[in-house]
């Protein structure tokens, strides 16, 4: 009935926060107590228990590192450092784009800032040197996805608090399936290279000199990276205290660059705190949403189902992620997690997986959301950036892309101690 509801909530076209706690509101009351609106006082206390969790800072602090290392102008050289090394072989301007990004969403977490980022940075480069809009906005679409994988991830963060796993080792958890992610994807550009060999001209070769000096620029991000992530790693401080820190030393990169002023600061905090409020309104919908679904007999329904059904643990993973997959081609996908998680989680649990190899799994699936027609969301900032590329040019620019994801998928799936083996170390 729940899930019945939800879908004519969303067929009226109202967004997926207020439908998720609309249908946890009743649902709440209907199993509990009409009368007393019992439900009413459970979304009264989700919604001064989200806002009070202290975990939950550590979304709007690593937002705003990313807005002040935005605006210090860090990506730009994070673009350039990588051109000068690879930009001289063919398709290397999209493979510079792709590991740039990887290094832009270590100090960004997010996947729409990533693409916003390089469709300014990368994408004009590409065209200067004559690239096909189809290989240069496929490019930076699909290598922004790298975003919600290399740590910090909002998406880590949400699945962290929902879940009650440990956000610091899914940050380490996060680091060897990015590198893998970011050379899947470059293979994907080889790949489209070798098909098209004018798609991708190589450039000018650089110096060695000019590689060096363009190596040094890049000092602060990775000093900041080291710095956050390091400190996490080593516990030196919480995930929270992390962000904190990485937050206050964004800025202070910022400052010494002179690259803010009172209205740049203003923008960063108001980009900052509209990015979080939409962020908690989805939270607080989708734990109103699971607080009805606890109650109901569906999670044991299903951990019974699966048991009567003798399927083997990897099959019930696979038809899993094929229905992330799917939802992702119709659904934003943090709403799509946080309204499946109280279903599937449970699930996993009895299985007797690792909650933290689940998140990475969960971080992958969402990253082939993240390009899947018809609303993967990275398309759509995309489109909005260069509107004169046809939709359709990235769409099928971004198939490549897709493929390379879906091919990570499954080996993370094989192997989990890709995912596993830095968590391990961690104290």
């Amino acid at each position: 009935m729940g899930l019945g509801l939800m879908m004519v909530l969303a067929f009226l076209r109202i967004p997926i926060a207020y439908a998720m706690g609309i249908v946890g509101l009743i649902g709440d009351a209907y199993m509990r107590d009409w009368a007393g609106w019992v439900g009413v006082g459970s979304a009264q206390t989700e919604v001064y228990e989200t806002g009070r969790n202290y975990t939950l800072s550590v979304v709007p602090l690593f937002i705003l590192m990313g807005s002040f290392v935005t605006r210090a102008g860090m990506s730009q050289e994070l673009f350039r450092a990588a051109y000068t090394c690879i930009g001289h072989l063919r398709g290397g301007l999209a493979m510079a784009t792709v590991w740039a990004s990887a290094g832009f969403g270590g100090i960004c977490g997010s996947s729409i800032a990533t693409t916003a980022t390089m469709a300014k940075v990368a994408y004009p480069s590409m065209k200067r040197f004559g690239y096909a809009d189809q290989l240069a906005a496929g490019t930076v679409a699909g290598a922004g996805t790298l975003g919600v994988m290399i740590p910090p991830s909002t998406i880590m963060i949400i699945y962290g608090v929902f879940t009650e796993t440990n956000i610091g080792k899914l940050f380490a958890a996060g680091v060897l399936p990015g590198i893998l992610g970011a050379v899947l994807l470059c293979l994907a550009i080889v790949y489209t290279t070798w098909r098209h060999p004018t798609w991708g001209p190589p450039g000018p070769r650089s110096s060695w000199g000019e590689r060096l000096a363009a190596l040094k620029d890049v000092w602060a991000v990775a000093v900041l990276f080291v710095f956050v992530m390091g400190g996490i790693y080593g516990g030196l401080f919480t995930a929270t205290e992390g962000a904190g820190m990485g937050a206050m030393g964004a800025l202070a990169f910022a400052l010494a660059r002179r690259a803010l002023t009172w209205s740049t600061l203003y923008a960063a905090l108001l980009e900052s705190a509209r990015t979080t409020a939409m962020l908690f309104m989805i939270l607080i919908g989708a734990l109103m949403f699971a607080e009805f679904i606890n109650i109901t007999s569906m999670p044991a329904d299903l951990k019974r189902l699966v048991s009567q059904m003798g399927l083997s643990p990897l099959m019930v993973v696979a038809a899993i992620c094929a229905i992330y997959v799917v939802l992702g081609t119709a659904m934003e996908e943090l709403s799509m997690v946080l309204l499946t998680m109280p279903v599937f989680f449970p699930v996993i649990v009895h299985l007797g997986f690792d909650p933290v190899w689940f998140g990475i799994i969960i971080v992958c699936v969402v990253e082939i959301g993240l390009i899947s027609p018809p609303v993967g969301m990275n398309m759509f900032v995309l489109k909005s950036l260069l509107p004169h590329v046809p939709t359709g040019t990235v769409f099928r620019g971004v198939m490549p892309f897709m493929w390379a994801d879906v091919i990570r998928l499954a080996i993370l799936v094989a192997f989990p101690i890709i995912s596993l083996w830095l968590p391990s170390l961690m104290r």
